[in-house]
């Protein structure tokens, strides 16, 4: 009887345990519990908020690295983050308008990139694979970046990790950076476990913008104050003309064409031939196969048919994506004239945005007035009109149903991400 009895109780506990399991797998991610595959080591040590971190670059032949790294290639080196040592690592420059920024500037600041895998396979820093050092060299706040992406995680948006480093070479100081978290494997791990999907970043801009004439500041946004002496007298010949009128972040009425502006990089759909989105395809950030091209075309289709959006988009996180992006008027982006610095998820077949590259919101890239930008319209901001050039916008405007969400939200974010954003940061 008392076996019986016991076997009873034993299986009892059982129940219970398995019943607890359940209940934990299907909400422990509203009860705050993240799966252990989600739960990368690299969060609670560079990016905390606590402090500004310390990472020292250690190579030889600094100065010849940086006489030739505007080709973006990677060199060897080793790298001491907060007192611990990372040898044979990638290291290169980064940037679009910002590399000719720096060298107008006669500066050594160049944004970097920092591969923790290039020379040796596996190799992470706590699991991050790819970490980026931000110069802000046109932000004279050095907080864009910072405040974007801060204001998207607290509104659930899945944004990159960010905190302030100071940078060193072989010990010698050359300045703040912000540290990003790279938007590649490490982050779909952190973010969506070991099936993050396929990612991508559409991009036609081969490059960029142009530099600008000699002498002269980068085309967009604002650059450090003391970057370029105030002009005394006549402009010189080889001055940049007066720019056109701006919409939407690109210069119209005459004003050249728009480097962004290719069909697939807007996320348009035009056919299944998969050439027809090689912007987005050579861009992939993953290794992605004939079947995962095929996936993402036709839930391109769908979404630029208007049709069932719930198949083949994750509504509410780009609902809160472009509530936190047009909060913050990037034109520099997916929603401005030049139609890029954004990144594409896809997992079986359900589409979503990742943000990337805010140092010129707060109206920093269509005008060095940011007070212009402070009332832009939400229901059509910037360059989106809802006349389907920009369809992962579109959606939004085009339904009741979504515009209501949207515009809910735009009033719950500021009460829920702004006041947990405004935290301080102090030296160690």
């Amino acid at each position: 009887m008392r076996i019986h009895s016991r076997v009873n109780y034993i299986c009892g506990l059982g129940t219970l345990g398995a019943a607890l399991i359940l209940i934990l797998t299907l909400c422990g991610e509203s009860l705050g519990i993240r799966p252990a595959a989600n739960v990368m080591g690299y969060e609670t040590r560079l990016f905390d908020h606590d402090k500004v971190h310390k990472l020292n670059i250690i190579m030889d032949g600094w100065e010849d690295f940086l006489s030739v790294c505007e080709n973006e290639e990677y060199v060897p080196c080793s790298v001491v983050i907060d007192g611990e040592t990372w040898e044979n690592v990638g290291l290169r420059a980064k940037g679009n308008t910002s590399l000719a920024s720096v060298r107008s500037m006669d500066s050594q600041r160049y944004s970097m990139k920092i591969e923790f895998d290039h020379y040796e396979k596996g190799e992470t820093y706590y699991g991050l694979d790819k970490l980026c050092l931000n110069n802000s060299i046109q932000d004279n706040t050095y907080m864009k970046d910072y405040l974007a992406y801060r204001l998207m995680d607290e509104f659930e948006a899945d944004a990159p990790l960010c905190a302030y480093v100071d940078v060193s070479v072989n010990e010698k100081k050359i300045g703040l950076f912000l540290a990003v978290e790279a938007v590649e494997e490490g982050f779909l791990r952190r973010n969506y476990g070991l099936n993050g999907g396929a990612l991508y970043k559409p991009d036609s801009m081969d490059g960029g913008p142009p530099p600008p004439p000699d002498g002269m500041p980068p085309m967009f946004g604002n650059v450090q104050q003391d970057a370029m002496p105030p002009m005394q007298g006549t402009p010189p010949q080889n001055a940049m003309p007066p720019m056109p009128p701006m919409q939407g972040g690109f210069p119209q009425d005459g004003g050249p064409p728009p480097l962004g502006s290719s069909d697939d990089v807007r996320l348009v759909y035009t056919d299944d031939n998969p050439n027809s989105y090689a912007n987005i395809f050579k861009n992939a950030k993953v290794p992605v196969s004939s079947s995962d091209r095929a996936r993402l075309i036709r839930s391109l289709k769908t979404l630029n048919d208007r049709e069932r959006i719930e198949t083949v988009l994750d509504t509410d996180k780009t609902l809160r994506y472009f509530v936190a992006h047009n909060y913050v008027v990037n034109g520099d982006s997916y929603t401005g004239g030049m139609v890029h610095n954004y990144y594409l998820r896809e997992n079986n077949g359900v589409l979503s945005m990742i943000p990337w590259d805010y140092n010129l919101a707060f109206g920093g890239f269509q005008s060095r007035d940011a007070s212009s930008a402070v009332n832009d319209p939400i229901d059509s901001p910037l360059s989106v009109s809802g006349d389907g050039s920009r369809p992962m916008a579109d959606w939004i405007f085009s339904s009741p149903k979504y515009l209501k969400r949207y515009r809910e939200y735009f009033i719950l974010f500021p009460k829920k991400s702004v006041d947990k954003t405004n935290r301080g940061v102090v030296y160690s």
